[in-house]
């Protein structure tokens, strides 16, 4: 592994000759001491995607034999090492991003902005603490986090033409009537009632979709199941890449290579395709037992998606937190309250008891 020496442009006011830095939900560099707004040049351009069939031909290494960037800071000029691609400078806070259509990485080709800012991660906190279930009642007054990193997270996108071939079954549902017995007041009576039967089909057929934008995270620091509750994220509103949007932000580059994501997009894409199956089938019940998918079309893009990776303090212990910097869902760790679950499976069982009296005395 070989470290790559980062020149990162000047983030400089026009205004005070202090620093800029992405504002979010605009299109500009704001500066956060006189307020002074820089337009991000090219905003507006088109997203492109690419076929999956270039890859083979893009000069890029796999992901773990990338070394970490070298960054030269254009404020105070220190020197920092870092596997990010963007984040601040430790000494003088001025923003450092790396161009990154110049390493040996594939580059972004969008990005969604941050629109959710400090004060809206205040809010969103808040709401989310006052509407947990089984939590202590002392969290609904819980709303500053205690710490807070705005993160733009990477992630693949992936397009894909499918024809499923299947294999399968289709039950159909058909009735008889049965007779039993009842004691009412010590006599016995006899009734009848209709019993279901499935009856079985053999079934098989071709089924063809189109998948658009399957998103999978292209980065392990986070889990991936976490990552998916924040979905789902507004991807139309996604903009060309630009490094302005990245100034002042933490930025992950990928540690999960493509061909890996096109694997996990695959795996996501099956459940689709086999509801697709069940409903070619038809009938009362479906299952499936082969498909055989080809792929075509294939395009893929590299995107990054903001989050504020943050944390809360309740009762003296810290809990992490996850929130969608476009929408403000929340996914992460919260208290519960023992008495409040107690409480809960006491009422439960009561109506069990209940319920299971009722049926006694009716038979």
């Amino acid at each position: 592994m070989s470290d790559t020496a980062v020149s990162p442009p000047s983030y400089q006011c026009g205004g005070c000759g202090a620093r800029v830095e992405y504002a979010p939900g605009t299109a500009v560099l704001q500066c956060p001491y006189c307020g002074h707004r820089q337009e991000i040049a090219g905003a507006g351009r088109a997203v492109r995607e690419h076929a999956y069939t270039e890859l083979a031909t893009l000069p890029h290494k796999p992901a773990a034999s990338v070394g970490a960037y070298t960054f030269v800071c254009p404020g105070c000029g220190a020197r920092t090492e870092s596997n990010a691609l963007a984040q601040r400078c430790q000494f003088c806070a001025t923003p450092l991003v790396a161009d990154a259509t110049a390493g040996e990485l594939i580059a972004p080709e969008a990005v969604l902005p941050f629109a959710v800012d400090q004060a809206g991660v205040r809010t969103a906190l808040g709401r989310w603490c006052r509407s947990r279930w089984f939590a202590p009642n002392s969290l609904k007054k819980v709303s500053v986090a205690e710490t807070l990193k705005g993160t733009y997270l990477p992630h693949w996108t992936f397009d894909a033409r499918t024809v499923s071939d299947y294999q399968g079954q289709r039950g159909e549902y058909y009735y008889t009537t049965e007779t039993y017995t009842v004691t009412v007041d010590g006599k016995q009576e006899t009734r009848t009632r209709e019993v279901r039967h499935t009856r079985w089909y053999s079934a098989s057929g071709t089924v063809r979709r189109k998948f658009d934008d399957v998103l999978v995270p292209a980065t392990t620091t986070l889990p991936q199941k976490q990552l998916d509750r924040l979905a789902p994220w507004p991807l139309t509103e996604a903009v060309a890449y630009h490094g302005d949007y990245l100034a002042g932000y933490h930025a992950l580059r990928y540690d999960t290579d493509p061909e890996v994501g096109l694997v996990e997009a695959k795996n996501r894409m099956a459940p689709v395709i086999e509801q697709d199956c069940k409903q070619d089938i038809g009938g009362d019940e479906q299952r499936v037992t082969s498909v055989n998918t080809t792929y075509s079309a294939v395009m893929y893009k590299l995107m990054l998606l903001p989050v504020w990776i943050a944390a809360y303090l309740h009762a003296g212990r810290s809990y992490q937190i996850l929130i969608n910097a476009r929408t403000g869902e929340i996914t992460g760790e919260r208290p519960y309250s023992a008495a409040k679950i107690t409480a809960a499976v006491l009422a439960a069982l009561a109506v069990v008891a209940v319920l299971l009296w009722a049926y006694v005395r009716s038979h």
